[in-house]
C-alpha cells in the first residue's frame, strides 16, 4: 500500500474515532488535570509556532490547573521534535506543535525515523498568510519591479525562507517558476532568523508568515510586495495577492496545529481536544492571536484529519511540479 492510500485510510478511521470530541465540554479537561503537559515546538523561539504555543500553554494551564509548558526542539526540518513526540508515552502529557512541514516531510524525504501517518490529530489552530517582503531601503516598490530586476540579473538576487522544503520555500520556488526568474534560495532554521537577515541587509527578500514580519512592516522597516494568499488581507489592503499580480498558481498559507503521539487512546485524545479548543476559544487568546497576525481556524478531530489529507495531496502535486528536495 503506498503512502497516499495509507494516509487516506488513516484519516477516514480517525473521522469515526474523533467525532466524540463534539460531545466533550470543558469539564472533561479535569480528567487530565494534575499532569504536567509539554508542548513540543519544532522551531526556534520567536517564530509564529512558538508564539502560539506560549499563548495556548498559559491559557490551558489556567483552565486545567495543571502545568503546561513549551519546549523548543528545532532542527532537521522539524524531524527532531517530531521523532521525539513519536516516542513519547501516549498518555496526554506530551503533544507536538506542528505546521505544514508535517505533511511535506513524507513527500520530500526518502525516509523518516517515525511514521507520520500514525500520529493522532488534535486541532488545527490558526492560519497565517505568506508575504513576500523586501527591506524598506531596497529599490523595489512593487512586485513587478522586483521581477524585472531579477530577470535583468539572473541568480544575483536571492530570497530567504525557512527550510528547505517548507511552506515558504515551496512558495518561493513556485513563484520563481511562475515569474520565470532565477532567485537564489537562502535557507534559515526559523522565521525569526530569516527576518533578522532581511533587516540586516543580508538577503534581497524573504517569504515569511505575515505574523513574523507584521511589526517590521508597521514600523516601516520592511516593505511588502505581495501576499501569497487567495485574497488580500485586512492589515495590508493595498498589497496585491500573487494571483492579482499575474501568478495565479502561487498560493501559500502557513497553518499550525497540534498532534498527539501515536496510539493515544480516544478518551485522552478527547480530553486534549477539549482543553485546547477551550483555550483557543477564549476571547482574550483570540484577540492576542489576531493581533499577532494569526487567524484562529479551530478545526478539531475529524475536521483536522480532513485538512491534513487535503494539504498532503496539494503539496504532493506542487513539490513534484517544482522538483523540490529536502536536502
Amino acid at each position: 500500500m503506498n503512502d497516499t492510500m495509507r494516509f487516506v485510510r488513516v484519516c477516514l478511521a480517525l473521522g469515526s474515532i474523533l467525532l466524540l470530541a463534539a460531545a466533550i465540554d470543558r469539564t472533561a479537561v479535569a480528567q487530565i488535570a494534575g499532569k504536567s503537559l509539554r508542548l513540543i515546538v519544532p522551531f526556534p523561539p520567536g517564530g509564529a509556532t512558538d508564539v502560539l504555543a506560549r499563548l495556548l500553554a498559559q491559557e490551558a494551564g489556567q483552565i486545567s490547573g495543571q502545568s503546561v509548558v513549551t519546549e523548543n526542539r528545532p532542527g532537521a526540518g522539524t524531524v527532531i521534535a517530531t521523532e521525539f513526540v513519536s516516542r513519547a508515552p501516549p498518555d496526554g502529557t506530551t503533544v507536538l506543535m506542528m505546521a505544514n512541514s508535517f505533511v511535506i516531510n513524507p513527500i520530500v524525504r526518502s525516509s523518516l525515523p517515525y511514521d507520520p501517518f500514525s500520529f493522532e490529530p488534535i486541532c488545527l489552530l490558526v492560519n497565517s498568510p505568506q508575504v513576500l517582503v523586501v527591506n524598506a531601503g531596497a529599490p523595489y516598490k512593487t512586485l513587478d519591479s522586483f521581477v524585472l530586476a531579477a530577470k535583468a540579473r539572473p541568480g544575483e538576487l536571492n530570497y530567504a525562507a525557512v527550510g528547505p522544503a517548507t511552506t515558504q520555500h515551496i512558495a518561493g520556488e513556485m513563484f520563481k517558476r511562475a515569474a520565470e526568474i532565477n532567485l537564489t534560495y537562502v535557507p534559515y532554521a526559523g522565521g525569526a532568523p530569516a527576518v533578522n537577515a532581511i533587516l540586516g541587509g543580508h538577503v534581497t527578500a524573504i517569504i515569511a508568515n505575515y505574523s513574523e514580519v507584521m511589526e517590521q512592516i508597521k514600523a516601516g522597516k520592511l516593505r511588502p510586495l505581495a501576499v501569497a494568499a487567495r485574497e488580500r488581507i485586512a492589515p495590508l489592503p493595498d498589497v496585491p495577492t500573487m494571483a492579482e499580480s499575474g501568478y495565479k498558481n502561487v498560493e501559500a498559507t502557513a497553518w499550525f496545529g497540534m498532534m498527539a503521539p501515536p496510539k493515544t487512546n480516544r478518551e485522552t485524545l478527547g480530553q486534549l481536544i477539549a482543553l485546547f479548543k477551550a483555550a483557543l476559544d477564549t476571547p482574550d487568546v483570540q484577540a492576542k492571536l489576531v493581533a499577532q497576525g494569526l487567524y484562529p481556524a479551530n478545526a478539531c478531530g475529524a475536521d483536522f484529519a480532513a485538512h491534513i489529507k487535503q494539504q498532503y495531496e496539494i503539496y504532493e502535486r506542487d513539490i513534484r511540479e517544482a522538483n523540490i528536495r529536502a536536502e
